[in-house]
């Protein structure tokens, strides 16, 4: 019974010697080994083995990318108005055993320099370069982070400024400046609402009034066109008439009965002039000769018997 108990407790120290030795690292890590209370060796990702009572791991670092967020920090600007700023920094470690012997708490370090280092970069810009200037400060701050922690083992790849608090009356007035630059903006996009209609509503009218003018002048064109045609037209009927009374031959007494016929058209009682004819001799024998002929077609009317009704 003695035996099993011993070699069960054997077993257990050969397990936890074993357990003490083998060592494995995982990925993305790193083992600072120190033996015998000085730095020996850094182990990287993979299986290692301990001596025992002799090393020491002194610091396991993680070679990832690391996000420290720090608390508002109140700094000054230059025109002496004093707001909070928190930053965020974004390092990783690139030598373990700098990052492990380099500085006593690393973090506590970064975040003393960022702090220090904002408030030398603020104190010399104004309020106003402040709020509009974030990717200046964010460059300046990297570049001056990652030369101070170089000697850390600590490689510094962004900084970003993530909140500017100004004082409660700098944030009111700004906030009615914001108000009345945008009310100015919406004046200006009104204005120009307003001109750009009154622009569209004068070019209509405008083309209105040019389809207006056109369609008037192509009706009085179609008009004094119809007017022309009309007005041919009588022309060719009169010349027609002309020359079919020439073909005819008509004796002088019927001239002087449709010169007659003209001057009674001159004589109704409109005209404003009187016209005397040149041959009133030749007219008066041709009335007679018309009277002559007048009775004996009535004469010969009458001796015409009358027609019997059956």
């Amino acid at each position: 019974m003695m035996q099993i108990i011993f070699i069960a407790v054997l077993v257990v120290l050969l397990a936890a010697l074993l357990f003490s030795i083998v060592k494995v690292v995982p990925q993305a890590n790193a083992y600072v080994v120190e033996r015998l209370g000085a730095y020996n060796t850094t182990w990287n990702t993979g299986l290692h083995l301990k001596m025992p009572f002799i090393d020491r791991i002194a610091n396991k670092v993680t070679l990832k990318e690391v996000v420290q967020d720090f608390a508002p920090q109140p700094v000054i600007t230059k025109d002496n108005v004093t707001m909070q700023i928190d930053t965020v920094v974004y390092y990783q470690i690139t030598d373990p055993k700098l990052y492990t012997y380099g500085v006593v708490g690393p973090v506590t370090a970064i975040e003393t320099l960022t702090a220090t280092t904002l408030r030398n970069i603020i104190g010399e810009l104004e309020l106003d370069e402040t709020l509009t200037s974030r990717d200046i400060i964010n460059t300046k701050m990297r570049a001056i982070l990652d030369e101070a922690t170089d000697p850390w083992g600590i490689k510094v790849g962004r900084v970003e400024v993530k909140n500017i608090i100004p004082p409660r009356d700098i944030q009111e007035a700004m906030e009615k400046q914001m108000r009345a630059e945008r009310e100015r903006r919406e004046s200006i996009l009104k204005a120009e609402g307003e001109k750009r209609s009154r622009i569209l509503t004068a070019e209509g009218e405008k083309e209105a009034l040019v389809l207006r003018a056109n369609a008037q002048k192509e009706a009085m064109i179609a008009e004094a066109e119809g007017k022309a045609q009309a007005m041919e037209r009588v022309y060719e009927a009169e010349a027609k008439g002309i020359e079919m009374i020439r073909n005819a031959d008509p004796s002088k007494e019927y001239l002087s009965l449709q010169g007659l016929k003209t001057y009674e058209k001159l004589a109704d009682g409109k005209a404003t002039k009187i016209v005397v004819p040149s041959d009133l001799q030749n007219m008066a024998s041709l009335l007679t000769a018309a009277r002559e002929f007048v009775k004996e077609e009535d004469a010969a009317a009458t001796a015409q018997p009358p027609k019997v009704k059956r």
